[in-house]
């Protein structure tokens, strides 16, 4: 398994000064959170679930998303490959999703939490972790219980992504 896996972000001629200062850093926008990792696509998925797991959390399934897409293309009339690889990691955390479906029951829509992670076929050896953030506007329990879920999916790309 590939430890040494570093994460980096986005090319920008910002995003390149920060890489050369440092190898650990995320990328992130309002809607999702991407860390790059080096490495091959089944280490940094080793990584992944082994960060899931570590958290005493259990994956639900693993969806191979590029494969559909490979497959549903051709169907379509489709030619462009969008990934090398790519997969959904989904999981859950009984604690977490009582105390988040608890403060409203409509966040069920937030359920299983999911990790994408994929190789682009021009980026050999760069492995991308990404999540949606979980986000609510304005205070209260449902926003709090949010939060700790866009926490916890940050320190398990981070943890996947080292």
């Amino acid at each position: 398994m590939a430890h040494s896996a570093k994460m980096m972000i986005r090319s920008s001629p910002m995003a390149l000064a920060l890489l050369l200062t440092s190898m650990s850093a995320v990328a992130q926008s309002d809607a999702v959170v991407e860390v790059k990792a080096r490495g091959s696509f089944d280490d940094v998925k080793q990584m992944l679930v082994l960060a899931i797991e570590n958290r005493g959390l259990v994956v639900n399934r693993q969806s191979p998303v590029g494969e559909m897409l490979e497959r549903t293309g051709k169907d379509i009339g489709a030619s462009k490959r969008i990934y090398e690889r790519a997969e959904v990691v989904e999981f859950c955390s009984a604690t977490l999703s009582r105390q988040v479906m608890e403060a409203d029951p409509r966040l069920l829509a937030f359920c299983p939490f999911g990790i994408g992670i994929y190789v682009l076929p021009d980026e050999a050896g760069t492995v991308h972790l990404v999540y949606r953030r979980p986000r609510l506007e304005g205070q209260g329990r449902a926003a709090e219980a949010l939060g700790q879920v866009d926490r916890l999916l940050h320190e398990i790309v981070q943890e996947a992504g080292q």
